[in-house]
């Protein structure tokens, strides 16, 4: 078998995306701390608890379900899922694993706003925008903001809630309508994303069974190691404060 190049995979294995959340411990409406309720549209999300303790809810095809997070604790979640991360013990971290990294950071997740912040892209933006993401500089106006998007997605969420425990999982297809019409102009771009990121890793492996079956092992020849940094800084997400990893090649930084 003649030999030929495999494309370069740097990506984080499986295309996955990779951040460490501090559960934020702002109080909400209904007194528990935590996050801003949000869905994504087009991933699977994965917790892995750190340290901590909290609830996850969540509103799905069971209805709404609250499960305990505590350290150790795995769990994930697929696209269509609206969350919200409870923080009980103040102290609540945890690593997300997320599938098609690159589709979370290009809008794949919508926030459970009132329905008036859901009618149109510019409606959702002016309600989901942040002037500014540093989780780390003392900006109060940056963590002013980000509570009032927060408290705002309460609002909707709680309604939300009420109406599935009211009339079951069907009260969410208004919600999941109305998010399918937000990123609905997003998916070309996420179509590259995908090109670039799962599907490659999987054509990548799928070469590399074929070379393996004719008992060619030249591509372990290009082996490597890849390592990943924090960044320094973190941001404020959904969920909480955001730490990320920058990847690079060959351990250097």
């Amino acid at each position: 078998m003649a030999s030929t190049s495999f494309p370069g995979v740097t990506s984080f294995p499986g295309a996955t995306g990779l951040s460490e959340v501090s559960i934020y411990s702002w109080p909400g409406g209904d007194g528990n701390a935590g996050g801003t309720p949000h869905m994504h549209t087009a991933s699977t999300e994965a917790y892995v608890v750190l340290e901590g303790s909290g609830r996850l809810e969540t509103l799905d095809s069971r209805g709404f379900t609250s499960t305990e997070l505590t350290p150790g604790v795995v769990l994930w979640f697929t696209p269509g899922t609206v969350h919200r991360a409870i923080n009980d013990s103040g102290d609540l971290k945890v690593l997300v694993v997320m599938q098609n990294a690159g589709l979370p950071e290009h809008g794949d997740a919508v926030m459970t706003f009132p329905p008036e912040h859901l009618v149109d892209a510019e409606s959702y933006r002016s309600a989901a925008e942040l002037p500014s993401k540093d989780a780390d500089g003392g900006n109060l106006a940056a963590e002013a903001a980000a509570r009032r998007r927060r408290d705002l997605a309460l609002e909707g969420y709680f309604a939300l809630k009420e109406a599935v425990l009211a009339e079951g999982p069907t009260a969410l297809a208004g919600f999941h309508a109305a998010a399918a019409r937000l990123v609905g102009d997003k998916t070309g771009a996420w179509s590259g994303i995908l090109a670039d990121g799962a599907e490659l890793q999987a054509e990548v492996t799928r070469r590399q069974l074929s070379s393996l079956e004719s008992e060619e092992s030249f591509y372990l020849q290009d082996a490597r190691i890849t390592i990943g940094r924090r960044k320094t800084r973190r941001i404020y997400g959904m969920c909480g404060r955001i730490q990320t990893w920058e990847l690079s090649e060959n351990g250097q930084s």
